[in-house]
C-alpha cells in the first residue's frame, strides 16, 4: 500500500498524551497488574462430526435394457413404443407372459430332476390411471388376436381369481380340455387380500401352478383334481396398495418370489393418441404364428443352452443365487429359474431348442429390470412390524433417535432384547448406523439412518 507523506508529517507533529517514554511505560505496566492475560484454554480434543440422517430418495427412473429386445419381442416394444404412452418394459414382460401359456406346458428346461415350463408370473405397479397398466394389456391384447383368437377369448380370463374358482376353470375331464389358462387380475389387490387369510387356499394354488401344474384338490366331498396345468399370471396393483396389503407372510411363503416385479410409469405424452402402423403389427403377428406352430407342433421340447450361453451362465449363477435380506430378498430369490424360463422363451420366439447367448442376455437383462424394481417397492422394509416401525422412525427423525427414545415407541409393550435385535438386523441390513458421542459423563448413541 502507498504511504500518504501528509499521514506522516501530522503524526510526528501530533503531541503524544504522555510526557515521556517513561511514562508511558509505567502507564502500560499499571495495566497489565489491573489486567493480567488470560492463559489460552488447552486445544479441546476434536469430535468427529455425527453423521447426518440420510433424507429418503427420490426414486430413480428405471430403464430397461437394450439386450432386452431381442427378437420378435424386441420388434413388438421398438413398433408399440413410440406411439403409446404405455412403458416398455410392460409392454414386454405381459407379452412374454401371454406367448409363454400361449404355446402351452410342451416347451419347457430341466434343472436336474425338475421339470420348468414357460408360465410366468408378471405383476405390472405402477400409479393409478398414470402408470398406463391396461392401456399396455390392450396392446398386447389387440396384438395375439391376430394370432390366436381363439385363445385369446377362452384362455385368457379376467375374473377375480378365487382358489375355486381356478380349480374349476382347470379340473380334470373327459374328453381332456385345454389345460392353459391366463389370468389377468387388473385389481391384484383384491386377490392380495384373500391372500392375507392364513388359512387360504390361494396362494398354496398359485405356487403348486407355478411349480409343476399339479393343483392339489380343495373340495374333499368333490374330489376336484388339476393336473397338468399351465397357469400364467398377468397382474396389476399400484405401490401404495401393495405397501398397504402385502406382508411379511405372503412374501416369504415363497409366492412373491414365483413373480416377476415391474416397476412400471407413463413413458410418453400423447395427448392425441396415436397407433402402431399396420403393416408393422400384421408382419409381427406373422412371425409370432410362426413361432406358435413351431413350439406347438413337438409334444415336447427340451431346451439347452450353447457353450457360449452356457458360459455366460456360469457367470452369473452366483449373482443370481443371492439371497438379499429383507422382503425384496425374499421376492427375488428365484432368480436362477426366472431367467432359466425367460431365456427359453426368447429362443422359442426364434424358434431354436438352443439357448444361444442373445436369449440368455435378453433374459438376464429383463430379470436386472425386475430385480431393481424389487428393490424399488420394497425397499429396506423387512416385513416384521417392529424391526419396520423402527427403521421408518429413524428414517423420519433428521437428528436420529437415542436407544431410550425407540424404547418409547413401543410404550413399554416390547422388551429390551427385542429392539436390540431389530436394530441389530437393520445394521446387517445397511438401513441404520449407531453414532456413539463421546462426553464428559457418559457416552451416548444415537441410530441414524444410512443411504441405500
Amino acid at each position: 500500500m502507498a504511504t500518504n507523506p501528509s499521514q506522516i508529517s501530522k503524526d510526528l507533529t501530533t503531541p503524544s498524551p504522555y510526557a515521556s517514554i517513561d511514562a508511558e511505560l509505567e502507564h502500560l505496566l499499571t495495566q497489565l497488574q489491573r489486567y493480567p492475560p488470560q492463559p489460552n484454554p488447552p486445544p479441546t480434543p476434536e469430535q468427529p462430526e455425527p453423521p447426518r440422517a440420510a433424507s429418503p430418495q427420490p426414486p430413480t427412473h428405471l430403464e430397461l435394457d437394450k439386450a432386452a429386445l431381442h427378437g420378435p419381442a424386441g420388434r413388438i416394444v421398438n413398433s408399440l413404443a413410440p406411439h403409446t404412452e404405455a412403458h416398455p418394459a410392460a409392454l414386454l414382460l405381459q407379452f412374454l407372459a401371454a406367448f409363454g401359456n400361449l404355446i402351452g406346458p410342451g416347451p419347457h428346461c430341466m434343472v436336474e430332476s425338475t421339470r420348468h415350463a414357460l408360465n410366468l408370473f408378471v405383476i405390472l405397479v405402477g400409479d393409478s390411471s398414470k402408470a398406463r397398466k391396461g392401456t399396455s394389456w390392450n396392446l398386447i391384447a389387440n396384438l395375439f388376436a391376430g394370432v390366436d383368437p381363439s385363445w385369446l377369448s377362452t384362455r385368457v380370463n379376467s375374473a377375480r381369481l378365487t382358489a375355486n374358482g381356478l380349480v374349476r376353470a382347470l379340473r380334470d375331464q373327459q374328453p381332456p380340455t385345454d389345460r392353459r389358462l391366463l389370468a389377468l387380475s387388473e385389481e391384484f389387490a383384491t386377490v392380495v387380500h384373500s391372500l392375507k387369510r392364513g388359512n387360504g387356499h390361494l396362494s398354496p394354488l398359485l405356487r403348486c401352478a407355478w411349480d409343476n401344474g399339479n393343483l392339489p384338490t380343495l373340495d374333499m366331498h368333490h374330489q376336484l383334481r388339476a393336473t397338468g396345468t399351465h397357469l400364467s399370471l398377468i397382474a396389476h396393483i399400484t405401490q401404495r396398495e401393495l405397501t398397504q396389503t402385502f406382508q411379511r407372510h405372503q412374501v416369504h411363503n415363497g409366492f412373491a418370489n414365483r413373480c416377476l416385479w415391474t416397476w412400471v410409469e407413463r413413458s410418453n405424452c400423447l395427448p392425441g393418441g396415436a397407433g402402431a402402423p399396420a403393416y408393422e403389427l400384421s408382419a409381427i403377428a406373422e412371425t409370432l404364428r410362426s413361432a406358435v406352430a413351431w413350439a406347438t407342433a413337438r409334444p415336447e421340447i427340451l431346451f439347452r443352452r450353447d457353450q457360449e450361453a452356457q458360459e455366460l451362465w456360469a457367470d452369473c449363477y452366483e449373482s443370481l443365487s443371492y439371497r438379499d435380506p429383507g422382503l425384496r430378498g425374499a421376492a427375488t430369490s428365484r432368480g436362477e429359474a426366472q431367467v432359466l424360463r425367460l431365456s427359453a422363451l426368447y429362443a422359442a420366439l426364434d424358434c431354436s431348442e438352443i439357448v444361444c447367448l442373445p436369449h440368455l442376455e435378453a433374459a438376464y437383462a429383463v430379470w436386472t429390470y425386475c430385480y431393481r424394481s424389487a428393490v424399488r417397492l420394497f425397499g429396506l422394509a423387512t416385513g416384521d412390524p417392529i424391526t419396520d416401525r423402527i427403521r421408518e422412525a429413524v428414517q423420519a427423525s433428521p437428528n436420529g433417535l437415542s436407544r431410550n427414545q425407540i424404547s418409547r415407541l413401543f410404550y413399554g409393550h416390547v422388551n429390551s432384547e427385542r429392539i436390540d435385535a431389530a436394530l441389530e438386523q437393520l445394521a446387517a441390513f445397511g438401513a441404520l448406523a449407531a453414532y456413539t458421542e463421546q462426553t464428559s459423563g457418559r457416552s451416548s448413541t444415537l441410530w441414524l439412518a444410512t443411504q441405500h
